[in-house]
């Protein structure tokens, strides 16, 4: 509870007030000198902003059964959320869109997103296909992004934030390895300042057809309950520009 309370920034008096309660429980429970009722210890972790499966292993800890399952996508618990992934993906066609864990592994993916992985060293489409490691291993993406400099360093802020804010050891193993990949030719400038009429980093690739360029959005599940589903996301892609969206319709025309 300490390592979380740190995490987020948080005095054992900032925790105890949000989580109304006294700063002299907070210490007893940190400390091992008093242990927390479900109720309390469900108080402070959601003050404290724990992910699901955390909060199962605080649970145990402290003598109480975990509350939190964690279902394969293919289980029948997880049906409807199957299907509403299923519906995403395809509904985002002719747009590329992919869905992927926490730690940026494929779960599932549409049709769309073969143009953007042109290329790329069949060994890095070997299960588990990690997107990340796609982006900005040598064999991958990494010689065909025009803008690579910022786009890994977004990458690469996200990567160490998210381990930064979960404790997740493999976030950070994925974090170092990203650093030891060597940058393309002509990989850019991380701090190049972007066209004034962008309204977001754009990636952009170079294909057969040009210069493709990209926007995206995450989606994830509102209000979880299985950590499979509080841990997956959706990034859809979307075209930044006329011409990438003309390119994806005829290289992928809508199914009538």
């Amino acid at each position: 509870m300490r390592d979380w309370r740190q995490r987020r920034r948080m005095t054992q008096m900032d925790l105890a007030a949000v989580a109304d309660t006294s700063t002299r429980h907070v210490s007893f429970i940190e400390t091992g000198r008093s242990l927390p009722s479900r109720a309390m210890l469900m108080r402070l972790v959601e003050q404290l902003d724990v992910p699901l499966r955390e909060r199962n292993h605080l649970l145990t800890a402290a003598g109480l059964a975990p509350m939190y399952r964690e279902s394969r996508l293919d289980e029948p618990a997880l049906q409807q959320a199957q299907a509403a992934v299923e519906l995403v993906l395809k509904g985002h066609e002719p747009n590329p869109a992919v869905a992927l864990d926490r730690h940026w592994n494929v779960v599932a993916a549409n049709r769309a997103i073969a143009p953007l992985l042109a290329g790329v060293a069949p060994s890095l489409l070997q299960p588990p296909i990690n997107m990340v490691r796609l982006s900005l291993h040598p064999q991958g993406m990494a010689s065909r992004i025009v803008n690579f400099a910022q786009i890994r360093a977004h990458l690469l802020h996200n990567i160490q934030r998210q381990a930064m804010g979960s404790g997740d050891a493999l976030s950070q193993q994925l974090y170092e390895e990203m650093l030891t990949y060597p940058l393309p030719a002509n990989a850019g400038d991380a701090h190049e300042p972007t066209l004034s009429d962008n309204v977001a980093l754009q990636l952009r690739l170079r294909s057969e057809f040009g210069v493709l360029s990209f926007i995206s959005t995450i989606t994830v599940f509102g209000t979880p309950l299985d950590i499979t589903l509080a841990e997956l996301a959706i990034e859809s892609f979307f075209p930044a520009d006329a011409h990438t969206a003309q390119v994806l319709r005829n290289w992928l025309p809508l199914e009538v």
